[in-house]
This record gives C-alpha cells, sequence and structure tokens, in this order.
C-alpha cells in the first residue's frame, strides 16, 4: 500500500487482535495487575462521540501500562436492565430483550471498529440470568445483614415512567431520564440502609487521593453530616408534652421567635385539632402533599400557617408560637426546627412574610451545655443522606428475590432456588412459600438497576463463576480497580452507591478492599455548536460516519488531542481533518524510507528521547493532548533530518504513538520488518544524557526590545555570552555611539544591554 488507507489496515488488525487473543488478562500472571476500566455503557443502540472519548481514554492507558510491563484488566459489558429499554421496546412494540439484545450486538461492532483492546472474555450483560442471579444474591446478603428492608413511605413518582425514583434520581424536581415533573406517592417500598454506612463513606472519602476534589466534595455534601443538639421545647397543650427539634446553632437560642414543623409532622394535627386553625392547616397539608421534598428545599421560606400552638424556649421561659410550612422536611432532623430570623436567611425571610418577630439577641456558646445538664437536650449526629429507596415498579429489570406468605409474612428466596426470572410474558403465578410450603405470592417490583451496577466490577474479575457472585481468590488478585473513568454526573449515584456495595462486601468477608476504586478520572463532555450532542439537538456526530471517512484511529487521535480529558471538548471538522493528515504525514514518512541506516543525528537523537520522556510523563499524568502535540513535533523534526534519521528513531516513534492510533502503528510496524505485535512491546526508556541540549538559542535584547538571536554553547558562562552578543552586526549597530550602562543576564534564557 503506498497510500495510507485506514479502510484496509484497520478490519484486518483487528482480525488478528481477535485471533490471537492478545488482550486477554491472565489471572495467574506474575507481572504486577493493572485492573483499567471505563464505567460499562447502558445499550442504547448507537455509540456517540461521547462514548468514543471515554473509551479512547481507556484504551490509551490500558495499552500503555500493558507496554510498561502490567498484566492489565480491561474488561467490557453492558448495564443493560431499566427503563430506557423498556419504553423503546413499547414504542416499538417488541420485547425489552429482544431489543436490548438487537442494540448491544450493534454497540459491540462499533467498539471493535475502534480498535478498542477489551478482554471480550469476560463480557458480562446485567439483563441476563447468569449475572442478576448474583444481583438478586447481593439483595439477599444485605436483607440477610438486616440492610434491606420495607416501609410504607412518600416517594418520588414519575408518571411517565410509571416508576419511583430515588432522591438522586430527581434532578430539578424532574425526573433524571425523561425530565418529566415528579409527583410525591405514598407506598410500600424496599430500602438499602445506606444510613449504617453514612460515617464509614464520609470518613474513607479522605482515603480516595486519586479521587477529583470536586467529587469528594459533591459526596461529603450528599451525606452531610452535621453534629448540633436535640432540645426539647415544651408545649402549652394539655394533650401534649413538648416538641424536639435539632440545631447545629445552639447559641442563636436566645433570638428564637417562633417554631415551625413540616406539614407531614403528626403533632401539626394535634395541636389545631378543636382550634379555630384547624381548617386552616388542614387544607395547607393537603396542599403540600402535591410538593416534592427536593422542591421545598431549595423554595423561599414565605409559605406557611399558624398551628394555634405554643412553646416555651428552654433557654429563657419565653413563650413561642408553632407554624407549620413546606420549607421544613419531615425526614430532616425531627420534623421540626426553632426559627431565628436574626440568624437565617429563610427564617428571616418567613418571619418578614407572616410579620413575626426578629430580635437579634447575644451569642451565647455556653448555652448547649446548660441545657444538656438540665437533661433538656441531648447531643445529636445528623445526616442528610437518606437510605436508598430500591423498589421500582417496572418489568426491565432484576426481579426482588422475595415472597409473600399469609402464613410466614415477608420470606427471601433461598439462594439455592436463585435466580428468580423475569417472566417471557408478563404473567404472575401463584408460587410456593420457601418456608412453609403454602401458596403466597412473589414480589412483583423489580430492583432499581443501580444495584446491577454497583457491583459489576467484581464480576469481572471472575465472570464464568457459576456457585458464587466471584471468588474470593480472583477477587483478591484483582482488586480494587487500579483506574476507573467515568462522567461526573455519576458521583453521587454510582460512585457512591459503588462504596456502599463494596464496604458490605468487605464485612461480610468477600472482599478484601472496602473501596473499590482507586484512582478515579471523569472526562468532559463533548459538546457541538456550544451543546451537549444530543438527537434533540440535531447535533449528533456519527462515529460511524468519521470512522468510515477517516478511519478509526483519525477518530481515536482526534478526541484526544483537541482536549484535556476532564474538560469539555469542542467538535471540530477542522481538527477531524488536522489529525487525518498528521497521520498521513507519518504513513508516508515511516513507508518512504523502512531500512534506513545512516548514522542518527545528534540532534535527532536528543529529539527522540526528549519525546519519550514527555510522552511518558504526559501519559501518566492522562495530558494525552500534549503528548500527542509532543509527537507531531517529533514527526516534523524527523521531517527536517533527512538522512539523519535510523530505524531505530521509528521504532520507537511507532511504539509511542501505538496507544493513540493502534491500527496504522501495527501495520507500519510490520512494514520495518517487525514480526511481533507492537501493542506487545515494552515501552520505550529516555537516555537523561541525551536530554540535555549542546547549544542553545538565546535572545539579547537592548533596552528592553528584542533585537537579535545567538547559538551559544549550553554550558557558556556570562563573558562568553556577553562577548558573542556585542559581536552580533545587529547588537553593534544599536549600541553604536551608546554606553552601556548595566548588562542583565539570566542563564539559560536572556542577555539584556541597558544602554544611553
Amino acid at each position: 500500500m503506498n497510500d495510507y488507507s485506514p479502510s484496509q489496515i484497520e478490519p484486518k488488525w483487528q482480525k488478528v487482535w481477535e485471533k490471537d487473543k492478545l488482550f486477554e488478562a491472565s489471572d495467574s500472571s506474575e507481572k504486577k495487575k493493572y485492573y483499567n476500566l471505563v464505567m460499562f455503557p447502558y445499550p442504547s443502540g448507537n455509540l456517540h462521540m461521547g462514548h468514543v472519548r471515554n473509551y479512547a481514554i481507556g484504551d490509551v492507558i490500558a495499552r500503555y501500562k500493558s507496554m510498561k510491563g502490567f498484566n492489565v484488566l480491561h474488561p467490557i459489558g453492558w448495564d443493560a436492565f431499566g427503563m430506557p429499554a423498556e419504553n423503546a421496546a413499547i414504542k416499538n412494540q417488541t420485547h425489552p430483550e429482544l431489543w436490548t439484545d438487537k442494540c448491544i450486538e450493534r454497540m459491540k461492532k462499533q467498539l471493535k471498529r475502534l480498535g478498542i483492546s477489551y478482554d471480550w472474555s469476560r463480557e458480562v450483560n446485567t439483563s441476563k440470568p447468569e449475572y442478576y442471579k448474583w444481583t438478586q444474591w447481593m439483595f439477599l446478603l444485605m436483607y440477610e445483614r438486616g440492610l434491606a428492608y420495607r416501609k410504607k413511605a412518600s416517594v418520588n413518582w414519575c408518571p411517565k415512567c410509571e416508576t419511583v425514583l430515588a432522591n438522586e434520581q430527581v434532578k430539578d424536581a424532574r425526573c433524571w431520564r425523561c425530565e418529566s415533573l415528579v409527583e410525591t406517592r405514598e407506598l410500600e417500598q424496599w430500602f438499602l440502609k445506606i444510613t449504617d454506612y453514612a460515617d464509614r463513606l464520609l470518613f474513607d472519602i479522605e482515603k480516595l487521593s486519586g479521587w477529583p476534589e470536586s467529587v469528594k466534595i459533591m459526596q461529603r455534601n450528599w451525606i452531610g453530616k452535621s453534629e448540633g443538639l436535640e432540645i426539647k421545647f415544651k408545649i402549652l397543650t394539655p394533650s401534649l408534652t413538648s416538641v424536639v427539634i435539632y440545631t447545629t446553632r445552639p447559641d442563636t437560642l436566645f433570638g428564637v421567635t417562633y417554631m415551625v414543623l413540616a406539614p407531614e409532622n403528626p403533632l401539626a394535627l394535634e395541636l389545631s385539632k378543636g382550634t379555630p386553625q384547624e381548617k386552616s392547616v388542614l387544607e395547607y397539608i393537603k396542599k403540600v402533599q402535591h410538593e416534592l421534598t427536593r422542591e421545598r428545599s431549595i423554595k423561599s421560606a414565605k409559605d406557611g400557617v399558624f398551628t394555634g400552638g405554643f412553646a416555651i424556649n428552654p433557654a429563657n421561659g419565653e413563650k413561642v408560637p408553632i407554624w407549620i410550612a413546606d420549607y421544613v422536611l419531615m425526614e430532616y432532623g425531627t420534623g421540626a426546627v426553632m426559627a431565628v430570623p436574626a440568624h437565617d436567611q429563610r427564617d428571616f425571610e418567613f418571619a418578614r412574610q407572616n410579620n413575626l418577630p426578629i430580635i437579634d439577641k447575644p451569642l451565647d456558646n455556653e448555652i448547649g451545655d446548660k441545657l444538656v445538664k438540665m437533661g433538656v437536650a441531648e447531643r445529636k449526629v445528623n445526616y442528610k443522606l437518606r437510605d436508598w429507596l430500591i423498589s421500582r415498579q417496572r418489568y426491565w429489570g432484576a426481579p426482588i428475590p422475595i415472597v409473600y406468605c399469609n402464613n410466614c409474612g415477608i420470606v427471601p428466596v433461598p439462594i439455592k432456588d436463585l435466580p428468580v426470572l423475569l417472566p417471557t410474558e408478563v404473567k404472575f403465578s401463584v408460587v410456593k412459600c420457601p418456608k412453609c410450603g403454602m401458596k403466597a405470592n412473589r414480589e412483583t417490583d423489580t430492583l432499581d438497576t443501580f444495584n446491577c451496577s454497583s457491583w459489576y466490577y467484581f464480576r469481572y474479575c471472575d465472570p464464568h463463576n457459576e456457585s458464587e457472585p466471584f471468588s474470593k481468590e480472583k477477587e483478591k488478585t484483582w482488586m480494587a480497580v487500579d483506574q476507573y473513568i467515568g462522567g461526573i454526573e455519576h458521583a453521587i449515584l454510582h460512585l457512591l452507591y459503588s462504596r456502599f456495595f463494596t464496604k458490605v462486601l468487605f464485612d461480610a468477608g468477600y472482599s478484601h478492599v472496602d473501596e473499590p476504586f482507586t484512582n478515579l478520572l471523569t472526562q468532559g463532555m463533548v459538546i457541538k455548536d456550544g451543546a451537549k450532542m444530543s438527537k434533540s439537538k440535531g447535533n449528533v456526530v456519527d462515529p460511524d460516519y468519521i470512522i468510515e471517512k477517516y478511519g478509526a484511529d483519525t477518530a481515536r487521535l482526534f478526541i484526544l488531542f483537541a482536549s484535556p480529558p476532564e474538560r469539555e471538548l469542542e467538535w471540530s471538522d477542522a481538527g477531524v481533518e488536522g489529525c487525518f493528515r498528521f497521520l498521513g504525514r507519518v504513513w508516508r514518512l515511516v513507508s518512504s524510507k523502512p531500512d534506513a541506516q545512516a548514522k542518527c543525528g545528534v540532534g535527532v537523537e536528543r529529539k527522540l528521547h526528549q519525546t519519550i520522556k514527555g510522552v511518558t510523563e504526559d501519559i501518566e499524568k492522562f495530558s494525552f493532548n500534549t503528548a500527542i502535540a509532543k509527537l507531531m513535533e517529533l514527526v516534523n523534526a524527523l521531517y527536517e533530518a533527512k538522512d539523519e534519521t535510523v530505524k531505530t528513531v521509528f521504532e520507537n516513534l511507532l511504539v509511542m504513538l501505538s496507544p493513540f492510533a493502534p491500527h496504522m502503528a501495527e501495520e507500519l510496524w510490520r512494514q520495518i520488518g517487525k514480526n511481533e505485535p507492537v501493542c506487545k512491546q515494552p515501552w520505550p526508556v529516555y537516555d537523561p544524557k541525551l536530554l540535555i541540549e549542546s547549544e542553545i538559542t538565546l535572545p539579547v535584547q537592548v533596552n528592553g526590545r528584542l533585537r537579535d538571536t545567538i547559538v551559544v554553547a549550553a554550558d557558556a558562562d556570562e563573558e562568553t555570552i556577553k562577548k558573542k552578543a556585542l559581536e552580533s552586526e545587529k547588537i553593534r549597530n544599536f549600541i553604536a555611539g551608546k554606553e552601556i550602562v548595566k548588562t542583565i543576564f539570566i542563564p539559560n534564557k536572556m542577555i539584556s544591554f541597558v544602554v544611553k
């Protein structure tokens, strides 16, 4: 081939890699392990350039670490359950499984076209019984350890998806999937007691030195630990004794002018019963039932109703009115707050709106201790984190392995009877109770799909195990994940849940690590025309089109070169063209003289070793764009060097190019006479002695303005450099007839003359 032809090169090497199983990880290698993982995709049917960026980043790391001598595990799978597939299947009048399998087939072909070095022998699919059997096992483990429970609760309900959403899945009062406005309903639901792990989840964040600080801050804020007091306020009603409030600011107690209850607090009805306020309280409670918890937590504090009751401030004995208002939430603290309008913005707004007193009293930092001694207060730790609601009223999910028996109540399905299979047709027959053998009903809700993705990285360690989710031996071989890659939008949902699952498995003796991901890289979005790529905006760039026109190597190179991975990437057709031209230059350079035996020039050798050092350091810190830029500079230098380039320079160039453009590197590697795969070559090592420049170019200034440059020995002293500068004809012209009053010399940077 005289011309660079990706359409011929790329399929050829993809078949070779697959046939030779080059990327399959060994469970028994003597090499040091490196577990490199990109968040597995939801099989929607098509890859977009955001996917390509994610997988290209992961592939560079995997290929580089392999060449650095690590035993690399780089697996892939499918997060296949969930509402989008079910909705798409309904729309297309097919079964969700058929729809999902078709989408997986399509995306798998696209991933292979990109040349990603996945170990396909470890592929998992969360919607297959051989996987969700163990997702159900995880639920039973939680149940056995007292971490899974059922209760009636107010829940977030998406009317379009027709299912419950966890608090984390409601974004600005809308469903995280379809963006419909969310409603509040009361249903019997299953929860996981993630709050039991709140302290450890918070404390262990400090161990995650390889995580972005922004993600750690988001998790700290979501867990929301606070230390304060629970204080009893005596109620001036014969039928009631006291109301308990939680505060982190007991020092402001002397500024309390009223109290506020959450509308759901049972005390609200008790206080207003038989008073003129009863009707307005009932009407207000009914109105608030249609408001979302998330909406209420961020709205301004103006709306509320007086209950007719009063309480006594234990700090000063003053009587304060008790109101109800929707800015107080039953699920935070005790569902009751003391209002200090002089020290709290929302209390201030509410007081001003409802003509309540605003009193700025001196702070008393010892009042908390006094109240504790009086027996009307106790120290308390609170969290914003709430237990994880995992029930979903949808078909396409892992069935919850529970049956309901009239004799035995709630009965978990025995592990030996797993998996509880999804029915092919949505018909649920009567089952036998595992305990008493009588007729019982199975749970028809399915598990939130985040249950599937909260442990999948363990399954990759041992994906074909039929007797347990994974063996302890293989878990110990691979866990924890050394490098995890994915979007920052998963900072709270997936990453927090995964940390929780790992800690439970650690406590139960199944995992030897209690944190799943040692290092985390969160990549930015790919945007076009100033907006995130989406079908609705009509700005999606089809990876297949780019691959067919320019090749997978060009697609990979551009997506890595255009921006640092953690930042947004603006799509550029010109940038794609530029990367294609660069690969063409490499092709022509290496193809034109693969047997060059000329003596390597000093400049070329130095440039090569500088490039090895620079590219190595850039990849280590994920600066792929600057690593590629350095390879481009080396190629430019090789074109200028003409006959001073020997074969070993080409070899090193191709090895360094291989993680970015693996197909071309493989083809050219064979052209220069190599038989072993370039992707299995050791990463080049630079010689520190060859990094030193023998000569440097220095700018020469006169009165602060650049007037010439001179080339001097790198180790030349100031006097030698000054003499060389003054020998310059240009400099002599600028200082002729003038006196040099000062010479400024900065080693390796510049020399400057001040004249008058």
